[in-house]
């Protein structure tokens, strides 16, 4: 009979039995060792294989909770039970326990979803419960991730090393330019950024980019970012190209804020599906969250202050000022500094001490307290009466500190203690904090007028208010605050019409501006004598540079509809620029960082100043003849052009001679004017004027 190729044959016995063929072993033969694991064999099998951790995903393992007896388990599972639901619904909890009631020093946690679980996982992970434990947060599921790994370490592959950009290339400039930014909104969503150095003779346009922001812009404290606002979030450039350096994404993004040492940028922004506010605080170098809060959507929009060495960062709420440490993001000591009444806080821009005021109670006094930091320790108070606001001003060198209080001018009819209490009306008076003398004592200003402005010049002692109103103009009163003296008026200058003051950087200078109406007065306060006086129709933006030799006064399309503008004047209100720019929106500055120098040095060359007076005047004109050279050249080129230009056109016009002949019958138009014969003269006569006289 036929049979398949490679078929076995099982052949027929002589007794017509049909006989089997021996079975083929298929067992291993000795010495035989396997070297094929099951993952090569079976690794898509083995990838379906069900584990014990199928179905876990919404529960975690919390580590390094505090081991109590049974007494204190019950406040210990309320603790954990509060801080963990703020991530979500818990449907279970389970803490294992020893042969004597105690707890293991862990817990688990169930959720009602994955989401939730690991929101809990990003939040508490490393969270500090108390001084000696921090806990340590996974989900369950991770524990099949740990438990393989490698027993022998093996050394990460060194990476390539990639240059950084220099953040600091603005800092080089041998004249030491100033640089700022302007922004124009160019017709589309993205608004183009211009970025200029303000050299001499005329400004050099260092870089432009389109679509650069949606909203504004904002420089970092140090000049080292700015800041471009995205639907996504916000994203910080730098660099001498201005490249993009990292990003945060936190859509809606409506606010940012710096660190001062700017280690932390603060967004505020929109807290997602779910509705409401939202701030978080990034590390600007690794791009990473460190800390977010849900915040009142009616809340102020910078919630956050920051200490001037970037140590800690401080926000008001429920009766407290809760201060987190930012090395860790923790709260203070773990618990809030509660302050019943307070209204406002802010720290010194020099030392770890926040100033605060509480609001006036039955039978108890307003009153502003200074307190140091870490210690909360108060270190001054004063009480106030009659309080119906205040607000706190530090002077930028932490010398003083200014406090506007707004108070209630009232008297009593009767002997009653709060019957017949007649309201006269408001009256103001500002406390001015001595910070670094002895016991810090308190001067008190008075000012029966409503007030318009108040500002400290940023190194100095004085201080300028802008009182009173009406048809003949305000009043601008400049005080002085002298080291173990009482502050004392120095000048009053009368029937002003300024809104605004601008003190110079330095100090020394101060611009009164009236912001409505764009007219600028720069005044020098060492004798109180006007400079000059400056005129931008309309402009409300009134910036100095870092340096205090310039100001630039702005009109844009935020304001007026036509005739955006942006002037550039010298600190003694010489118009040096005058740029006509459509759709002009704002201009800033860059910021720059504090000398290196030691005062001592400063000093040193502000007594030496003479010395370098002639560099700096041999420089500058070499720098106006190059530039008038440059422009002689420019101008002579321009004119070689002309001519080059000019003179074939008259070519052109000399080979189109007969044909202009043939169309006019061979008279020559092109000298008729000089023929005399040709000319004819005609009298034309109009009436002027016509009077009418009675006789």
């Amino acid at each position: 009979m036929a049979r398949k190729r490679n078929e076995e044959y099982i052949g027929e016995s002589d007794d017509g039995e049909f006989e089997e063929e021996p079975v083929e072993s298929f067992e291993d033969p000795e010495g035989f060792v396997d070297t094929i694991s099951d993952e090569d064999l079976l690794s898509d099998l083995l990838k379906k294989k069900p584990c014990e951790t199928d179905g876990m995903e919404n529960v975690i393992v919390v580590d390094e909770i505090p081991k109590v007896e049974p007494a204190r388990q019950e406040k210990l599972e309320n603790v954990i039970k509060k801080l963990f639901s703020t991530c979500g619904e818990i449907a279970n909890v389970f803490y294992p326990k020893d042969e004597n009631g105690y707890t293991k020093g862990y817990c688990f946690i169930e959720y009602k979803s994955p989401s939730q679980a690991e929101e809990a996982v990003k939040v508490y992970s490393n969270y500090r419960l108390d001084k000696t434990h921090t806990l340590l947060v996974n989900v369950f599921t991770d524990f099949q991730k740990y438990e393989n790994i490698p027993v022998e370490w093996t050394p990460p592959t060194p990476q390539p090393y990639k240059p950084t950009v220099d953040l600091y290339s603005f800092l080089t400039e041998p004249d030491a330019y100033d640089q700022y930014c302007v922004v124009v909104d160019n017709g589309t969503s993205p608004s183009q950024v211009q970025f200029w150095e303000n050299s001499l003779p005329d400004p050099t346009e260092l870089h432009r980019k389109d679509k650069f922001t949606e909203q504004t812009v904002k420089w970092s404290p140090l000049g080292t970012y700015i800041v471009a606002y995205h639907k996504q979030g916000v994203a910080i450039w730098g660099g001498p190209q201005f490249q993009r350096i990292n990003k945060f994404p936190h859509p809606g993004t409506t606010h940012v804020d710096f660190s001062p040492k700017e280690n932390f940028i603060v967004t505020y922004g929109s807290a997602g599906a779910g509705g409401g506010s939202k701030v978080i605080i990034w590390d600007i170098r690794t791009g990473l969250e460190k800390r977010s809060f849900v915040a009142d959507p009616h809340a102020p929009t910078s919630l956050f202050r920051w200490s001037h060495d970037d140590k800690y960062v401080a926000s008001m709420g429920d009766g407290a000022i809760h201060i987190y440490e930012t090395e860790t993001f923790y709260l203070l000591e773990k618990k809030s500094v509660k302050i019943p009444g307070i209204r406002g806080f802010a720290w010194s821009p020099t030392d770890n001490i926040i100033a605060y005021w509480v609001a006036e109670q039955t039978d108890v006094p307003a009153k502003v307290t200074l307190m140091e930091i870490p210690k909360k320790r108060e270190i001054r108070t004063k009480n106030l009466f009659n309080v119906a606001d205040c607000k706190l001003h530090w002077q930028k060198s932490g010398d003083y500190l200014g406090v506007k209080v707004d108070r209630f001018s009232k008297s009593k009819k009767g002997g009653q203690k709060d019957q017949d209490v007649k309201f006269l009306g408001m009256f103001y008076n500002f406390e001015i904090f001595h910070m670094r003398e002895k016991d810090i004592p308190v001067d008190s200003v008075e000012i029966k007028e409503p007030i318009g402005a108040f500002s400290w010049e940023p190194v100095g002692d004085k201080f300028a208010i802008i009182h009173g109103e009406g048809a003949g103009g305000c009043n601008v009163s400049f005080y002085e605050a002298k080291k173990g003296q009482k502050v004392s008026l120095v000048k009053k200058m009368e029937r002003k019409s300024a809104t605004h003051l601008f003190w110079s950087p330095r100090g020394g200078f101060i611009v009164l501006a009236n912001c409505t109406q764009g007219v600028f007065e720069f005044v020098d306060t060492q004798d109180f004598t006007i400079m000059n006086t400056g005129d931008h129709h309309g402009a409300f933006q009134c910036e100095w540079d870092p340096t205090g030799r310039y100001v630039a006064t702005g009109l844009s399309l935020y304001k007026a509809k036509d005739d955006h503008s942006y002037y550039i004047w010298s600190f003694q209100g010489r118009l040096l620029r005058r740029v006509n720019l459509k759709n002009f929106l704002q201009l800033f500055w860059r910021p720059r960082p504090p000398t290196l120098l030691s005062e001592a040095q400063q000093k040193e060359i502000k007594k030496n100043l003479k010395k370098y007076y002639p560099q700096f005047e041999a420089k500058d004109r070499l720098r106006q003849t190059r530039a008038s050279k440059e422009l002689l050249e420019k101008r002579a080129k321009l004119r070689e052009e002309f001519m080059e230009w000019r003179q074939k056109r008259v070519q052109d016009y000399e080979n189109l001679r007969l044909k202009r002949l043939e169309l006019r019958n061979r008279i020559d138009t092109d000298t008729l004017e000089a023929d005399k014969d040709n000319l004819e003269e005609e009298i034309v006569e109009c009436l002027v004027k016509e009077e009418t006289t009675l006789i």
